[in-house]
């Protein structure tokens, strides 16, 4: 009897006793790893014969901020080391490379309580692209092509996660995100201007571990 009266004393006090709570109103939440940028870009034709340019995928060191505005509701910003491009065309091959960095502020709902140790999340928000370090390679300067140069991009973005409490307030996550990119690419052929309409609109995915405080 004394033992079931023990017992019941323990398991009242484990329902009443707080639990662990992830991903709570008023933390911060930091991620790192690894994301990928896959672009998913067309463009208009280039000089009228050469196709369209082609953009190889590219991973650097992920980095998220997020602030948990409410249980559910979070603010978060994408940040990345820069990204590294080669640009290429059909039958040339590539011609040059571009690097550029993709700052994109999130508002997302996460789904589930604060206390579950998986927390789905959705997001919708505004991505800033800005590139740099634009160079033509050997190959493109002896197909006569110079000065190139991109335009900053604005555009909407959209993500889908979802996050595993490990321990504390350590956590790991997956998420993949869209990127609404566009720019004109500008460069000279032979001399003439040229611009050409290019749409990047990349997938990236991100493999990271995340600390909140």
């Amino acid at each position: 009897m004394k033992k079931t009266v023990c017992a019941l004393a323990v398991l009242a006090t484990l329902s009443v006793a707080p639990q662990a709570l992830a991903h709570k109103k008023g933390d911060f939440l930091v991620r790192a790893g690894a994301a990928s940028v896959m672009p998913n870009e067309s463009s208009d034709n280039v000089l009228g014969s050469l196709g369209e340019f082609g953009i190889d995928s590219n991973i650097q060191l992920g980095l998220t901020f997020g602030y948990m505005v409410t249980d559910n509701i979070s603010v978060e910003l994408l940040a990345a080391t820069p990204f590294s491009h080669k640009v290429s065309l059909n039958g040339i091959g590539d011609i040059a490379e571009v690097e550029h960095l993709p700052p994109t502020l999130m508002l997302q709902y996460y789904f589930m309580e604060s206390t579950s140790k998986w927390r789905p999340y959705v997001g919708a928000g505004l991505n800033y692209t800005t590139f740099f370090n634009e160079e033509f390679n050997s190959t493109g300067k002896s197909a006569k092509l110079s000065d190139l140069s991109l335009d900053d991009s604005w555009g909407l973005a959209a993500n889908v996660g979802i996050d595993y409490q490990l321990k504390d307030d350590w956590f790991l996550g997956v998420s993949v995100w869209y990127a609404d990119i566009g720019t004109d690419v500008n460069f000279k052929a032979d001399g003439a201007q040229q611009s050409v309409k290019t749409d990047i609109d990349p997938w990236i995915i991100m493999v990271s571990a995340g600390y909140s405080f």
